[in-house]
């Protein structure tokens, strides 16, 4: 086997956000992309494609847990500087060419590369030869291709609060680190994430929960942990009211927000400049006769854990048959009782009666289509008028959300804060630490005075470089000993 497999890879290609459910789907490239990068590998071979693309899923799922693997302390097989020219080289002449200059040249060997690559040899490839490994780095360099390229001149918090400063149409992009400081679970963290929690309960994958067949089958699992999600609407962080800021100032072109909380809308955000890319407990709607309410109306049976119905129905079935009782069951959705078949009689047909229908939170579900608004702003306006992206506490791993940074032009510059990295997006400038925080910093070198209930006055902030990640820097406050 040649390098030159490496290049049998779906040709990398160019297009838009498209609606897609929130589980997502295969990542496409944006317009931002280098067309230089693009058209410099082709298919070859007559292998069996859906053998190649069996295993390229197992490989790209194996990617998706290493990606932000580092070597060990002596076991790295390329600096951290070294690893950024290759990475540069690749983009410069294209993955067929840099295979022939690094693989089939021989000058550089397959550890060599994928420790610059970020990819860790798996178990069941170790003792194997470098060829073995071929497959699985040709789609780390396909990754590293697709990955928007930094902005030359911003790398640290003083240049963020520069562009904070200097922009007039920020995007704002925001997930449910956001909220966390009030109490409300973010979906994918490991120890303390909701669909951990799941897990912990016995369930295996969070479509168990938020599915919208599962749901209409049977919405009691659903009402059962809802709970956990529901928001606290007299409050909120300061990070949404830092968004509040820069809309206050004239600055907001659009907050594009993953939570279903509804926070930002209390926080003030303005519908306009409101996307709710997942839906929200503002509204509830019965899945029966389509009959909305405001969200807060179904927060009782919620907190009850209680399957909640709609009034609606309620009311004209009663108007139907006046006096008419109904059994409930013990989350509230009333039975039917079959008749038994071959027989016409009428004793038990009091049970035999339509049902009112169960109501649904305005979130989306898996297997729902994303609002149109959001393709709508997107593409027709927001990326038109963005100079500025900033986003804040997502791990940006679901489409189409995760697909903006990469829709928008390259000359845009974008600021990542949260409490972790992430690998498969080059942000300008990445601000890690407790986003509360870090807002309050970067407001602060702003020359903003950002005023919440919830930050410490005059607390001391460090903002240290980051030991091995490009243009990363941490934001926290120091350690406080205990006296004696």
């Amino acid at each position: 086997m040649q390098p030159v497999v490496l290049t049998k890879i779906e040709d990398v290609r160019t297009t838009v956000p498209q609606k897609r459910s929130p589980d997502g789907a295969e990542k496409e490239q944006a317009p931002n992309t280098d067309a230089s990068t693009t058209s410099k590998h082709e298919e070859v071979g007559n292998g069996d494609d859906d053998q190649w693309q069996d295993s390229n899923s197992l490989y790209e799922e194996f990617l998706d847990d290493t990606e932000a693997f580092a070597y060990p302390a002596g076991q790295s097989f390329c600096t951290a500087q070294a690893a950024k020219q290759y990475r540069q080289r690749l983009h410069e002449i294209g993955l067929e060419e840099f295979v022939e200059e690094t693989l089939v040249k021989g000058e550089v060997s397959v550890k060599t590369l994928c420790a610059a690559f970020g990819v860790r040899i798996p178990s069941w490839l170790q003792g194997e030869s470098d060829e073995a490994s071929y497959r699985l780095l040709g789609l780390a360099m396909l990754r590293e291709l697709k990955k928007r390229q930094r902005i030359p001149g911003y790398e640290n918090i003083d240049d963020a609060a520069k562009l904070l400063k200097t922009s007039e149409n920020i995007l704002v992009i925001t997930g449910a680190g956001i909220s966390t400081s009030l109490g409300i679970p973010d979906f994918r963290s490991k120890s303390t994430g909701f669909y951990t929690k799941l897990q912990a309960m016995g369930y295996h994958e969070p479509e168990e929960v938020f599915d919208l067949d599962t749901f209409d089958v049977d919405a009691t699992t659903f009402y059962t942990l809802a709970g956990e999600i529901l928001p606290d609407l007299d409050r909120w962080t300061p990070t949404h009211q830092f968004i509040r800021m820069i809309q206050d100032k004239g600055k907001l072109l659009r907050n594009y927000t993953q939570n279903i909380d509804n926070i930002e809308s209390h926080a003030g955000i303005q519908s306009a400049k409101l996307i709710q890319c997942h839906g929200s407990w503002a509204t509830a709607t019965c899945r029966k006769c389509k009959h909305q309410v405001s969200g807060e109306n179904i927060f009782e049976d919620v907190k009850a854990k209680r399957v909640a119905h709609c009034k609606k129905c309620i009311a004209e079935l009663n108007a139907e048959r006046p006096g008419m009782k109904r059994k409930r069951s013990s989350n509230g959705a009333h039975k039917s009782k079959k008749r038994s078949s071959g027989t016409d009689d009428d004793s038990d047909g009091q049970y035999d009666i339509p049902q009112p229908g169960v109501m649904k939170p305005d979130i989306t579900f898996f297997g729902e289509d994303l609002p149109d608004k959001f393709f709508d702003a997107l593409q027709n306006e927001d990326r038109l008028r963005v100079d500025l992206i900033i986003v804040i506490g997502t791990s940006m791993k679901v489409a189409p959300v995760s697909e903006i940074p990469q829709f928008v032009p390259a000359s845009v510059p974008q600021i990542y804060i949260s409490r972790d990295p992430i690998h498969h997006i080059n942000f300008d400038i990445n601000l890690l630490g407790d986003s509360d925080r870090v807002v309050a910093e970067l407001c602060k070198r702003a020359g903003w005075d950002l005023k919440h209930e919830m930050l410490p006055t005059n607390e001391i902030i460090n903002v240290e470089k980051h030991e091995v990640l490009e243009n990363t820097y941490t934001v926290k406050a120091p350690k406080v000993e205990p006296t004696v």
